[in-house]
């Protein structure tokens, strides 16, 4: 009553033992794809740590950079400034992670916050009430009389194309692991786990326990059991083409590191133009919200410290060399690896599997 291991001699198997047989080979076929698999994936794990660490680390030095602006130039409002910068450096890691965020979105919120402040405490440092009515019309007004000038959007268009080749890497990297790991879990047909049995332990029925498989039989099997697998072999190269562009769209024109590093530069002249154009923005800024209390006294608003862009440290230096040489080991990596589906029936029938240095093997009827 044997389905699959039917041979003219007589046999040491039975039915329930080729149920056995069948199990077996699932188990060993999904633990021979996982080991396949896990050089690829703990490489590809890596780097997505790697990048992570490498964009926090930059993003932990623009931060401070921004900060360190206001506490040096802008002591005012460098209090109430923290929260704002928190924010907009807490929205642009989200944005990188992928959320569901623009750069302008978290640019524009950021200026919007810190309008308010700039008015209150450089343009008009006597004002004393700052309402939430008040507070919420001047974040209000800044949308229509625009008094960053040009900085705003132009650092809203620098860290837009910056930033999106970092997005799209780390979401392409998220893809490389979930394809992966559903190649990993890749049903067997019927069809195949017979073919399997038959190759691996057929032999074993007739007592041929040392007897293994011949290369191209296992080849054949292989590559029928595989099909739906190799089939992702253009898409996947097609993959590492798309990571090798963005890895290159960050290492070129629209540079990560710059651009976060730049978001000081653009804040302080952003201020200076609104310092510059005070007059004007007070007289719009009375008609639309009102005037507000003034403290009495003389207080001059003339807080405009010119802050030249600090030398790059040696920490930027060490951050920029440390993302630009991950990017460049993982791009290596990743292109060795573009026929890793084209190529996968070869790599399991390579090893233990087969007889490669022996006249005799067997082809799935007997020996030869």
């Amino acid at each position: 009553d044997l389905q699959i291991c039917q041979h003219r001699a007589p046999t040491c198997c039975t039915k329930k033992m080729e149920e056995s047989y069948q199990a077996a080979v699932r188990r060993e076929r999904n633990q021979s794809i996982q080991a396949l698999n896990f050089e690829l994936k703990y490489m590809i794990v890596g780097h997505i740590t790697a990048f992570q660490e490498a964009f926090e680390s930059l993003l932990r030095l623009a931060e401070n950079r921004t900060s360190s602006l206001f506490e040096t130039a802008y002591r005012p409002m460098a209090k109430e400034a923290a929260e704002p910068v928190k924010e907009l450096f807490t929205d642009i890691s989200l944005y990188i992670l992928g959320a569901e965020t623009t750069v302008e979105g978290a640019v524009l919120r950021f200026f919007d916050s810190l309008f308010p402040l700039v008015y209150s405490r450089l343009i008009n440092p006597g004002i004393t009430d700052l309402s939430e009515d008040y507070t919420e019309c001047l974040r209000l007004t800044r949308q229509d009389i625009n008094p960053f000038g040009r900085y705003s959007k132009n650092m809203v268009t620098e860290l837009s194309k910056s930033l999106w080749a970092s997005r799209m890497l780390s979401q392409a990297l998220s893809l490389g692991i979930e394809v992966i790991n559903t190649t990993e879990h890749a049903a067997l047909t019927k069809e195949c786990s017979k073919a399997l049995v038959k190759m691996q332990y057929c032999p074993h029925c007739q007592g041929l326990t040392l007897i293994r498989p011949c290369v191209g039989y296992c080849l054949n099997v292989m590559r029928g059991c595989l099909a739906s697998v190799s089939e992702l072999d253009t898409q996947w190269r097609e993959y590492i083409s798309t990571l090798e562009y963005l890895t290159n769209e960050m290492a070129a024109s629209h540079d990560l590191e710059m651009a976060l590093t730049g978001i000081r530069n653009s804040i302080n002249e952003a201020i200076l133009h609104a310092q510059l154009n005070g007059p004007q923005l007070s007289a719009t800024v009375d008609k639309v919200c009102g005037q507000p209390k003034q403290q009495e006294g003389n207080l001059s608003s003339d807080h405009i410290v010119p802050v030249k862009e600090a030398t790059e440290t040696q920490t930027l230096v060490m951050a920029h060399a440390s993302l630009n040489n991950k990017r460049r080991e993982f791009i290596n990596y990743m292109k060795r690896s573009r026929t890793f589906y084209a190529s996968i029936a070869e790599r399991l029938c390579d090893g233990d599997l087969v007889m490669r240095d022996s006249s005799t093997c067997w082809n799935g009827e007997d020996v030869v």
